[in-house]
């Protein structure tokens, strides 16, 4: 099914031809129709599968097609959980209204408060933002939101996962009207605080899914080393990065201190290098990625924070320095490279703390890795075994119940052999308790 099939206005149509687009993904094909018909949607799809044009063409289209239902509040809201994710939509948003009427403008954590309060004064129709910095807008009454048409929620588990969830309910009350339209997308529907939320923000969604989340990418290779410790995990990282040809290579850590340390050690061994975390600027981070983007570094060292949504064509290889803490991350993780029908590869550097998130990830994934070696870098360690069951957790029900019944006759047997007396007690309506008579205290003879 070609776009011209979805009656988009030619000025869209011609913009996808520009952009070199003429097909849509499978997402693109089953949720622009629902969307165009002013229905609310659910989504979920795997990473690089083009969702991002399948919220913003019937934005666009609602937006050429439809009265605004006001002049001055936005029209369209999409939030975003990361704000390298947001900008990356915003830059595609722009694509798509240039030369037109239309306004966009983004709003995230870490940039001048102010400057986007003067953003938001100019009367946007888009506003691009990160749940937090809207929130903190909504606050300080720089926008309203009464005539909001269409609110998109793009990484819905990853905002949730990241504690925006009482934001988003703010920004849902703020906009709390029968005519607006409600995206939401997701990596799962399997999340059980997004079907939360979705039974607040949506009302009767159609349900889209494009394959399971824990779908491996038939693009990518896997190879998983297991480590003894760090010094063996960096000896493998070295080998790995000097032996094999690729194009650009992001380098997954769990922590901050640990980015600032492997940038600075591989940039010591020749590579050019970045590191990149939460903790930096915004304008920082937008200027490292820029950098990364256009292949002025070749390696970029990274938190989660680089996980999701960002299309790098040139990554050839992802590496997992260190296992990510939620299952689904991995999945996220890897997607960075083999985008765009091109090859990639993915290598895991699992360590006696990585095991348990390993293990985790081959549950996920409902597969069982083999491991790889390289010559001279092999290790002793081969896993951790797992612990075995408790006698109590290892008892059957049928055990289990026996022993309550058991222990419930048990106790039911000393109540009732118990001395009944009471040596003190309070008479109850017209029954008097019996009360146990004191002992008498025996005369003893004085000396």
């Amino acid at each position: 099914m070609p776009f011209t099939d979805f009656s988009l206005d030619q000025r869209l149509l011609q913009t996808l031809k520009h952009m070199g687009i003429d097909t849509p993904t499978e997402i693109q094909e089953q949720a622009i129709p629902i969307a165009l018909a002013g229905k609310d949607i659910m989504a979920s799809s795997k990473t690089g599968s083009g969702k991002t044009l399948a919220f913003l063409l019937p934005a666009m289209q609602r937006m050429i097609s439809c009265r605004a239902l006001s002049k001055r509040d936005p029209r369209v809201v999409i939030l975003l959980p990361t704000r390298e994710l947001a900008t990356q939509v915003y830059s595609q948003l722009r694509l798509l209204v240039a030369n037109t009427q239309y306004k966009a403008t983004k709003i995230l954590g870490g940039e001048n408060f102010n400057d986007q309060a003067k953003a938001l004064a100019r009367d946007p129709h888009f506003v691009v933002a990160t749940p937090g910095r809207l929130a903190d807008h909504l606050k300080q009454h720089h926008l309203h939101l009464n005539g909001l048409e269409l609110l998109i929620l793009d990484e819905a588990d990853r905002m949730l996962d990241l504690g925006f969830a009482e934001q988003l309910k703010q920004i849902n009350n703020a906009a709390d009207h029968k005519r607006r339209q409600t995206l939401m997308f997701s990596a799962t529907l399997d999340h059980g605080d997004v079907n939360e939320i979705a039974a607040e923000l949506l009302k009767t969604p159609e349900h889209v899914s494009i394959g399971a989340g824990n779908l491996e990418h038939k693009d990518i290779t896997q190879r998983i080393f297991l480590c003894d410790h760090l010094d063996h995990k960096e000896a493998l990282l070295s080998r790995i990065l000097k032996d094999e040809q690729q194009k650009q290579i992001i380098i997954f850590t769990a922590t901050r201190s640990d980015t600032e340390r492997l940038a600075i050690k591989l940039a010591e061994e020749g590579f050019k290098t970045a590191s990149l975390s939460g903790e930096l600027k915004q304008t920082a981070r937008n200027q490292i990625m820029d950098e990364f983007s256009r292949g002025l570094q070749q390696i970029l060292v990274t938190t989660d924070v680089a996980s999701r949504g960002l299309d790098l064509l040139n990554v050839s290889l992802v590496i997992n320095f260190d296992m990510p803490k939620f299952a689904e991350e991995y999945v996220h993780r890897i997607g960075r490279t083999g985008r765009a029908g091109a090859k990639g590869d993915a290598v895991s550097l699992v360590g006696p703390k990585d095991w348990v998130n390993f293990t985790q990830v081959q549950t996920f994934l409902n597969k069982k890795f083999s491991f790889s070696e390289l010559e001279g870098l092999k290790g002793k360690f081969t896993g951790l075994k797992a612990k075995p069951q408790s006698k109590s957790k290892a008892k059957p029900a049928a055990a289990k119940q026996k022993a309550t019944t058991a222990k419930r006759k048990s106790a039911a047997k000393a109540t009732a052999n118990r001395d009944r007396r009471f040596a003190t007690g309070v008479d109850i309506g017209d029954a008097p308790m019996l009360r146990k008579p004191k002992s008498k205290l025996q005369d003893t003879p004085e000396d």
